[in-house]
């Protein structure tokens, strides 16, 4: 596969340097590349005003719908809303109706479709539609495989099958991941990280320059939230610096991937200076993450930034996470009355999409976290390593009522010694999280036996992480356990190679 791999990556090297409007209709000429670079600037308003001279001039360029399409998938992205989903989804046959009766000798005919079935499946899967998901990657898979046979040399068939690959070769077991190996596609999430970081490195000093946004853009969110990457900070800092300042969706991606990765001083320095203005999309969740970032340095003037998510956003993701989050920055204030006010909001309001949401709701419903344990967490996660230790180092099981409280402090222990490079404190608190708390429905004894399988494969004790990797799989009926689950199976064929 590599090698193959290595074969075609040479023959789309002469590729790079032809004209981008050279493909009778598929004509990328100055107008609509004007648009491409605001859609990925977020201006998608400014987008629509190139779009519209566009086709005054050559109202049969099927790179519009293709860019329509962006549009489309960008405000869905921004918005979460799910009413702009309904309403937009019909968009899709009509566009892909256009470009299927223009020029098929052009590369752009086969990619153009892929791309626009593509970017559905990923909205379609986001809202649960795992069946329309899991026929959209099938035709936009098979779409892509056709376009390299065909032009083997055409480097933005690459994008799309890096992405495919990396994704399905990370997806958990449920509907998708069964009715894709239905149709045989399976992925490979090595083999598509290794296509996206060939076309981030090279595409830049091409003609197909224009692309480099959008490449960044998917390899950041498969190094981040698909691959969860050790080098996913470094490389989407390092392939992310090159884009304008001026760029909404470039201060999502720094300012997300350092919420994620613990450099939450980094974060609240990116957000400070977020570009603002009536050009730009409406993207609320933007406020979400700012929020995160002050609480986890454990400033409770978060609670601005939640408030302003939930006023603006339309959408369906985070409001029941945010109102989570609010019950404890009163928690934290040492007001219990408003803390069980938020929780119970956090079970009444918002949808149960996401995973940050079903883990918010499990939160709400259980009884309220100790304190300390809670400082200690979110320092932790805000990567204030030090301080969130000095929450914890002079307690013992002791200090804790129950198996929960026992089993979470074994574990956060593990993890900031973990991240503090101490491997011997942070395996003996893992697997004391592991013994306490097995048969728990809480998350922290699995995720204690992954990260332990990290720590061992890290020292190169192979048989110890398959080990722990196995454990993590088998505890069952616990939170995260699609996510665990996932990684833990990811870990063991890393291993096994």
């Amino acid at each position: 596969m590599l090698k193959s791999l290595r074969y075609l990556f040479l023959l789309f090297a002469i590729f790079l340097f032809v004209p981008l409007s050279s493909f009778a209709n598929f004509d990328f000429n100055a107008n609509c590349l004007n648009a491409y670079k605001n859609i990925f600037e977020l201006k998608l308003g400014n987008a629509r005003a190139y779009l519209s001279t566009e086709k005054k001039l050559r109202p049969n360029n099927s790179i519009i719908p293709l860019l329509e399409n962006y549009i489309d998938y960008f405000t869905l992205l921004t918005s979460d809303s799910k009413a702009e989903f309904d309403r937009l989804k019909a968009n899709k046959s009509v566009r892909l109706n256009i470009i299927s009766a223009d020029d098929k000798t052009s590369p752009y005919y086969l990619y153009a479709q892929a791309e626009i079935n593509l970017q559905w499946a990923l909205i379609h899967g986001r809202y649960g539609e795992y069946f329309n998901a899991a026929m959209e990657i099938r035709k936009a898979n098979s779409l892509l495989a056709e376009n390299v046979k065909n032009f083997p040399s055409f480097p933005l068939s690459y994008k799309g099958l890096g992405l495919i690959n990396a994704v399905l070769g990370s997806l958990p077991d449920g509907a998708l991941k069964s009715t894709l190996a239905t149709f045989g596609i399976k992925g490979d999430t090595e083999v598509g990280l290794a296509m996206l970081d060939k076309l981030a490195g090279s595409i830049a000093e091409t003609t197909y320059e224009p692309f480099y946004e959008e490449v960044a853009f998917y390899y950041s969110y498969v190094l981040i939230d698909v691959a969860h990457s050790a080098s996913a900070y470094t490389k989407t800092m390092h392939y992310t610096a090159r884009m304008n300042d001026s760029s909404l969706l470039k201060t999502y991606l720094q300012g997300y991937v350092s919420i994620k990765y613990a450099h939450t001083d980094n974060a609240m320095a990116i957000f400070k200076h977020k570009p603002v203005g009536a050009i730009y999309v409406n993207f609320p969740y933007l406020d979400y993450l700012e929020g995160v970032a002050h609480l986890n340095k454990l400033d409770l003037n978060a609670v601005i930034y939640f408030e302003n998510f939930l006023k603006t956003t339309k959408g369906v993701d985070h409001i029941k996470d945010t109102y989570m989050h609010l019950a404890w920055v009163s928690l934290l204030k040492g007001d219990k009355l408003n803390y069980k006010k938020f929780a119970e909001k956090a079970v009444s309001n918002g949808f149960l999409y996401q995973e940050k949401d079903k883990q918010a709701q499990n939160e709400a419903l259980s009884p309220m976290p100790n304190v300390e344990l809670l400082k200690a967490r979110l320092l932790f996660d805000g990567g204030y390593l030090t301080k969130a230790l000095s929450f914890l180092a002079d307690k013992t099981n002791e200090d804790f009522a129950t198996d929960k409280d026992k089993t979470e402090f074994n574990y956060r222990l593990g993890r900031i010694y973990d991240d503090l490079g101490k491997d011997n404190q942070s395996l003996t608190y893992y697997q004391n999280a592991i013994n306490i708390g097995r048969n728990l429905k809480y998350y922290f004894a699995a995720n204690a036996a992954l990260q332990m399988g990290k720590v061992y494969e890290k020292k190169k004790d192979f048989i110890k992480a398959k080990s722990s990797y196995n454990t993590a799989i088998n505890m069952k009926n616990h939170e995260y356990e699609s996510s665990i689950e996932t990684q833990a199976k990811a870990a063991l064929k890393r291993i096994a190679n």
